[in-house]
This record gives structure tokens, sequence and C-alpha cells, in this order.
């Protein structure tokens, strides 16, 4: 479901380039893609220094911070906030050019377990496909999409440039599941037991 929220092109693009002698870290799951599947943590864990558990998204983790990162990217931090809701795992999510990512599915990402995973493309391309169930989801720069990662999906960058997502791992509230109830598309939200 695309969200009613956008963000500007080009001030994404700008922080994405502050961090060009960033190291990317690749995705620990190897046996889900094939080629260059990498990452650069904003927010992770609280305590996290290892470059593989600041990539990781842990689902038992209370406490989350910014990195050092997300120092040099002030419209990432104003993405991040204009999200009403509490910000856990928060990542640059590159693939490179004939890079695949298999179908698999990423239980309890979904609104009805308490999590939403949101993905804002910052860079991207028309040969980009991502098939969710099956079907092709076209994200444009700039778009806010939140995706139900429990079901069946697959990525391929059949293109010649990166294809790069802001992706926020969001606690579901009040405010992110009044777009479900605008939407007339209410999922049934299972609470958390803390």
């Amino acid at each position: 479901m695309q969200l009613p929220l956008s963000f500007d092109p080009v001030l994404l693009r700008r922080d994405l380039e502050a961090l060009s002698a960033t190291p990317w870290t690749s995705h620990f799951v190897r046996q889900n893609y094939e080629g260059d599947w990498s990452v650069i943590p904003l927010r992770c864990t609280a305590g996290e220094t290892h470059p593989i558990r600041m990539i990781y998204s842990d689902p038992t983790a209370t406490e989350f911070v910014d990195t050092l990162f997300l120092d040099a990217c002030p419209y990432f931090r104003a993405v991040i906030a204009a999200f009403a809701c509490e910000a856990r795992s928060v990542r640059l999510m590159r693939l490179t050019p004939g890079s695949v990512i298999k179908e698999h599915t990423d239980l309890d990402l979904g609104v009805e377990s308490g999590t939403a995973r949101i993905h804002v493309p910052v860079t991207t391309n028309p040969d980009v496909e991502f098939l969710l169930n099956r079907r092709r989801v076209d994200m444009k720069e700039g778009q806010a999409w939140y995706l139900r990662l429990g079901d069946p999906h697959a990525v391929a960058n059949r293109g010649t440039s990166d294809r790069v997502h802001l992706v926020l791992d969001l606690m579901a509230n009040d405010w992110l599941m009044g777009f479900f109830d605008s939407a007339g598309d209410m999922p049934s939200r299972r609470v958390p037991i803390s």
C-alpha cells in the first residue's frame, strides 16, 4: 500500500551521496540473493558495534539508537521524524545492477504483528522488478510504501544503476494504523506482549 507521504528525491540522493565513503555491509542471509545486496545501518539495536549485528533488524530488541552514519544525513533524519511512531531499525538497502533477491518471506513483518516495514526508494530505475505475492509493485523515488513482507516477495535489478531504499521498521501505533483505516484495508493487529 502506498502511503500518502512523499519525500524529495533530490534531498534523499544528497544524503546518500554524503555516505559515499561509507562501507556497505553484505546482507548476511546469503542464500536469499545473488549478486550484491548490501546495507548501511542508520538505526540499530542499542549497544551493537559489529557490522553484521548492526544491519540485523532484531525482532526481540527493545532499544534502538541512531548510528554515527545518520549524523551526516539531515534529510534522512527528517524522513524518520515524519513517521509519528517509534522507529526501530532503519537501514539503507542497496541492490546493484544484475543482482537478485530470491523469493522469500520475512515472518512477523506485518502491521497485524505490531511492526510495519516501510520502503522509501532513494534511487531506482524502471528495470527494477519488485514482486509481492508474484505481483509487481512499482515504487518511485521519494514515495513511501508499506509492504507486508510476511508474504512471498522477490526483487531483481535488471537495470544499469543501483536500487537503494531507505527501509524503516516502525512500531504500528494508532497514527500508522490510521492509514489503513482511511484506505478501508484495516488488517487485524496483534498486540505484542511485553
